[in-house]
């Protein structure tokens, strides 16, 4: 019964050591120090035949049923199922044999082969039980392991989670930020570009001024010199009444009538002027109307000239108008296409009418020309000078807003923006052709 009580003793230290840990150990510890005690002590009279057989053998039966109650009956133990399960077929069988030994020696002979044999099936068993359990251990650790990388990875993901959270919290008060002060920029510029749009029409407006004063005056002159002559004539009519010369009267009459008619005319002319001055400082775009191109044209080359000359006493160039007498009128918003008009002309006279340009072209007159034509379902309007012309590496630079080669203090930059924004608006097209040394040509086409 050596084995028996080995068996028991390896179990006994088995339950030691994987007990739970939610038993009370101190009050077990005593006793499987006693039952590992009993085991060894058997062990030794099993070798020095001390004591019976029979008792040893009801002994060792005792001492295993006390581990199988321990594995089976307490929670603590539970652990050690397994293991009794694995060895219980051959103890069984054991203690079974050495029973029935002990009471009839001569029949326990005749069937000690077939216990022998159920031994051997037992200790197959054990070992069968013990095999899959190491494998069953082996995957339950497999698993817990995984299932400890899964924990890690998932307290690794929540802590990644809560750093971005932070993150994503931190980056959305910038972007929040950011977002606010684009906005406050954006409404700055927006009231700036107001305001550079506002000083640029402005400028073009003070050159007006001059313009309109000269261009005034002519019609105005007019009509002061018709209704001094019309007086004058209306004084002898009353005279020839008075002399009963009725034909004489008559012709006087038609005379005065001819001057009223030249009067009204150039009264015209010069509300016409005042009008177009109106519109050029009208805040908004207006609204599309049947607008005689070359009228329009012809207007602004005029005050464009005359004010130039009013501002610069030295300025010294010449226009000239080739129109298309058969050009339809075209819906436009006057004072928007006169606005593109002026800025073109106060840059071709600017262009040929330089100083230093001048000087080193002393036998060349400057001359802006203004000319229109009808192409099709469309007009034409070209804006030329023989000026220096326009560098190539600056031609795509000139519609940008701001940018000027103007010196500091003489140009914004937004003439030629504003204007290409304007043609566009209309539905047009404005192009450049310039050649270095012979000039420039401004061409605008206009839906008719």
């Amino acid at each position: 019964m050596i084995l028996e009580n080995i068996i028991s003793i390896f179990i006994i230290n088995y339950l030691r050591k994987n007990r739970e840990l939610t038993v009370d150990f101190s009050k077990w510890e005593k006793l499987l120090k006693i039952g590992i005690g009993v085991g060894a002590a058997l062990c030794f009279f099993e070798v020095t035949h001390l004591l019976p057989n029979s008792l040893l053998v009801i002994l060792t039966i005792i001492l295993f049923g006390g581990v199988t109650y321990l594995s089976y009956r307490v929670p603590g133990f539970s652990k050690g199922k397994s293991l009794v399960y694995a060895i219980l077929p051959y103890m069984t069988i054991s203690f079974a044999g050495q029973l029935i030994e002990i009471v009839g020696t001569d029949f326990f002979e005749k069937i000690e082969n077939y216990f022998e044999a159920a031994e051997f099936f037992a200790i197959l068993w054990a070992l069968s039980i013990w095999w899959s359990g190491r494998k069953q251990k082996k995957a339950l650790e497999i698993e817990r392991l995984k299932a400890l990388e899964k924990e890690r990875e998932y307290e690794i993901s929540q802590k990644l989670k809560a750093e971005l959270e932070i993150q994503v919290t931190a980056r959305t008060a910038e972007l929040t930020r950011q977002k606010e002060e684009l906005e406050k920029t954006l409404t700055e510029l927006k009231s700036t570009q107001s305001q550079l749009i506002h000083a640029e029409k402005m400028a073009s407006l003070g050159e007006l001024t001059a313009g309109i004063a000269h261009e005034i005056q002519n019609p105005l002159n007019f009509v002061n010199n018709f209704s001094e002559v019309s007086e004058e004539l209306l004084q002898e009519l009353q005279e020839e009444l008075d002399k009963g010369d009725l034909e004489e009267a008559k012709a006087i009459s038609q005379d005065v009538i001819e001057n009223l008619k030249k009067i009204h005319h150039h009264g015209k002319r010069a509300d016409g002027i005042v009008k177009g001055m109106l519109q050029h400082s009208r805040t908004g775009s207006g609204q599309k109307e049947p607008t005689d191109i070359n009228e329009l044209a012809d207007e602004f080359l005029r005050l464009s000239y005359h004010g130039l000359r009013a501002k610069d006493k030295t300025f010294n160039a010449g226009f000239k108008m080739d129109f298309d007498p058969a050009l339809p009128k075209v819906n436009i918003v006057p004072q928007d296409i006169g606005r593109v008009f002026l800025n073109l002309i106060n840059n071709a006279f600017y262009a040929c009418g330089n100083s230093e340009y001048r000087k080193h072209h002393s036998d060349l007159k400057p001359m802006v020309t203004v000319s229109t034509k009808k192409l099709g379902s469309k007009v034409q309007i070209t804006v030329s000078d023989n000026g220096p012309g326009i560098p190539e590496d600056i031609r795509e630079k000139i519609f940008q807003p701001f940018f000027t080669t103007k010196p500091t203090g003489q140009g914004t930059g937004l003439g030629l923006s504003l204007s290409y924004d304007i043609i566009k608006a209309h539905g047009g097209e404005i192009k450049i052709k310039s050649e270095k040394g012979k000039g420039t040509e401004f061409i605008i086409e206009l839906p008719i």
